[in-house]
This record gives C-alpha cells, structure tokens and sequence, in this order.
C-alpha cells in the first residue's frame, strides 16, 4: 500500500467512513483486537462442531450402524462436503448482499439438530441428515469468519489473520476429537461424546447473535485503497466484476486463484479419506478407541498448531513456497500411513501430515485475499472454499470406492499421488501473491499502519 494509501485508511477510517452505531472505521490487527479475538473463539466453537465427528462417527458406522461396505460407511463425509461446498459458495454472495453477521447467526441456527440427531439417530440416514445440516452450518459460519477476519485486519496482517482463524478451528476440532475419544471409551459411543456439540452451538448461537459486530464496512475501507490494475475496466481483475465472472477467474482463469482452488480441493481430498478411513485402518490393527482417538487429535492439533506460525511467515516469505512445501510434504505423510502399521509410525505419520496441511490452509486463503478486489473478495472467498470443501465429497467417494475394491491402503497410496501431483501443478503454474511492503521510515517492525 503506498503512503497516500496508508492516509487515506487511517484518516477516512478515523473520520470519513463510520460503522452504523457510529464507530470509526479502521483496518488492522490491533485496531480491531477486541472483534478480532471474539471472531477467533467463535471459529473454535466451529471447529469443535466439527470435531465431535472425528473419533466417533467411523467407528459408529461399524459398530452400531453394522456398515461393512466403506463407500456406505463414508456417506456422511458425502453429504457433508457437498452441502459444505455449495453453502460457502452461497455464503460468500450473501456476505456481500446481506452483510456477514446475518449468515453467520443463521449458521449456528442450523447447527443446533445437528448433536441431538447424531444422538437419537436411530438409523444410518439419519447421521447422513444430521452432516448435511453440519456442512451447511460450517459453510455459513466458517465461511463467515473467514471473510469477517479479512475484512478486519487490512493487507499487511491477512496471513497471520488465516493462522489465527484456521488454528483456532482446526485445535478445537483437535481437541475434541481426543475428548471424544476418551468419552467413548468411558461411556460408549452415544450420547456422552456429543455433549460438547450441545454447549457449542449454544455458546456460538449466543456469542454471534449479541456481541459480534458487522464487518462489512471494513472491506469498503479498504475498496476505497485498493490500487486499481493498469489496464483499468480491462484488466480482468478490476472492481466490476459479475457473480459469473469471478466464478471463472477463481475456478480457472486466473494462475493464483485457480492454482489454490485445485491445491485447496487436493488437501481437503486427503482430509476427507483421513477422516473416514484412518480410524477404522487403526482399528483394524488392533488399536483401541483411546489411541485411535490420540491419532484423529494429533493430526488436526499439529495443523491448528502449525498455522500459528505458518501463516505469520507467509506474510515475509511469501505464499506459494508453503503451499507447495506443503502439499509435497502431505504427500510423504500419506504414503507413510499407507506403509505403516503401528501406533508409533503413524504418530510421526500425523504429525508431518498436519505439518504439511498447517503449511497449506492458511496461505491459500491469504493468497485469495491477495488476488481479489475487496468489492468481490468475499465471493471469491465462497468460490474457493465451494471447490476447496468440495474436496471432502470427491475423497469420500473416491476413497470408499478404492478401499472397497483394492483396500484402503491403496486408497492412501492412490490419495498421496494426487496430492503430489497437484503440489507440481501449484509449482509450476501459480505466482507469487504477496509482497510485503517496507515499513514506513523511522517505524518499529511491524507497526504497519493497517
């Protein structure tokens, strides 16, 4: 941002533009500290939504459901990605229509059934019922989140802000996917474990609805400083854009955009079959539910963990090394779980695969945020995350094929080499998205004036 650009955002956001009730509109990180750090819990509500599933559903199917076949077994994963897909896609135009808080209470609304189905599901279609509803809700409210983050904090921070977001959900989907585990080993499998869904969309329902702020004023600051391309109505990414238009542009046209929709629909790819098939890979060797429930946490934990850390540094080093570093390094992960087959290896297995996932996730939303004009950040936030979620549809059914006619260890073999594969293509075909800008002169590191 130039220093005229840099006035402009602390002078109008102090004076010229205001939020409804009147208060002084701002980008930055500090800034917005309050809103920023209430947006980070709600996230962790989010994600521990998220992770009441990961120990206990798989093994659920077998136990209960007596599903033997693992494409039927991987159904709820199904119907969760594609309803989670579709919802971001609808949650990123809403965002700019409605404006953000609005989509984000309806998703936690629709995140109540959601664990008193999966409690008093008395047949197999209902759990499939129970996760469309959770897709739609976590398209809602994550997407939300996601685009209320960027709005806040402005350019200079966006990695740290995606860290921050995606280690907030993905440590809850962590943690409570070892609480879970350890609540099923104690109590069996329905209902204690789905307690901590009931507290979490009662706390997040409550939250959203009174305390957080609408954000969409945010990102019309930062319209008004967006440097506009050289070649003006022209250049295929300038404000005015129709909805069809960035459709294409972050689908296909363009290099970035397109290279982290592909990268985002890999990694979620490889999320959805260690979602569904790791645990009962596990306990096919022998492992009980309270180690099993030790691996489904240490994978997300390390993600959350990761991001912390991943997403500040691709604020100085730039996006695309972590993404490709990442997804390369997903790949070894996974041929190793498919070679491996005791808890120790595997450990180290979860580990470098949430290393690798931690170094992806929060640097392929900063590089959206990077790309796209503010007047249509949040639909091309919904579009990446449509094709991104949508991952999880094409790993469950992918997966669950392969398992079933080849094994699941072919299933991972088979997962890893795509994973690869679109590590190269990011590789070879995206750009570099961000380049931070000197400090002003005479300015302490990291005092950026947005």
């Amino acid at each position: 941002m130039s220093a005229g650009a840099s006035a402009l955002a602390e002078g109008e956001g102090a004076t010229g533009l205001r939020a409804a009730a009147g208060r002084p509109i701002r980008l930055g990180l500090r800034q917005n500290a309050a809103q920023f750090t209430l947006l980070v819990a709600v996230n962790a509500l989010v994600g521990g939504m998220l992770g009441q599933e990961r120990t206990v559903l798989p093994l659920l199917a077998e136990r209960t459901f007596d599903l033997t076949a693992y494409t039927a077994v991987l159904t709820y994963i199904l119907a969760f990605g594609l309803a989670k897909a579709l919802t971001n896609y609808l949650a990123g135009a809403w965002s700019d229509r409605y404006g953000r808080k609005p989509v984000l209470v309806t998703g936690w609304i629709v995140a109540v059934p959601v664990p008193l189905l999966l409690i008093w599901a008395p047949s197999w279609g209902w759990i499939v019922a129970a996760n469309v509803l959770l897709g739609i809700s976590q398209g809602l409210t994550w997407s939300t989140t996601v685009i209320m983050k960027i709005d806040l904090v402005g350019p200079a921070r966006r990695g740290l802000a995606m860290g921050l977001n995606e280690a907030a959900g993905y440590l809850a989907v962590a943690a409570t996917a070892l609480a879970t585990g350890y609540l099923a080993a104690a109590y069996g499998l329905r209902p204690e474990p789905f307690f901590l869904g009931i507290a979490y969309a009662a706390l997040g329902l409550g939250l959203s609805t009174l305390v957080v702020r609408e954000t969409r004023d945010h990102a019309r600051l930062e319209a008004q400083t967006h440097p506009a391309p050289a070649g003006g109505r022209n250049h295929p990414l300038h404000e005015h854009l129709t909805h069809g238009q960035v459709f294409v542009q972050t689908s296909f046209r363009e290099p970035a955009l397109s290279s982290a929709s592909q990268a985002g629909l890999v990694n979620n790819l490889n999320d959805g079959l260690a979602w569904g098939l790791f645990p009962v890979l596990f306990a096919s060797s022998g492992l009980g539910i309270g180690r099993i429930g030790v691996l489904a946490a240490l994978y997300p934990a390390v993600w959350g963990l990761g991001q912390l850390i991943t997403g500040a540094l691709s604020d100085r080093w730039g996006r695309k090394p972590f993404i490709v570093g990442g997804m390369l390094l997903q790949a070894g992960a996974l041929a190793t779980f498919a070679m491996a087959d005791t808890f120790p290896i595997w450990a180290v297995a979860a580990v470098a695969l949430g290393a690798g996932t931690a170094m992806v996730y929060p640097t392929l939303l900063a590089a959206i945020g990077d790309v796209a004009h503010p007047a249509w950040r949040a639909r091309s936030v919904g579009i990446y995350r449509l094709w991104r979620d949508g991952g999880f549809a094409v790993g469950a059914l992918l997966a669950g094929v392969l398992a079933d006619l080849y094994g699941m260890r072919t299933a991972v073999w088979v997962v890893a080499a795509l994973t690869a594969a679109s590590g190269v293509l990011a590789a070879v075909r995206m750009y570099e998205t961000h380049r931070p800008a000197p400090p002003p002169r005479g300015a302490a590191a990291g005092d950026h004036p947005t």
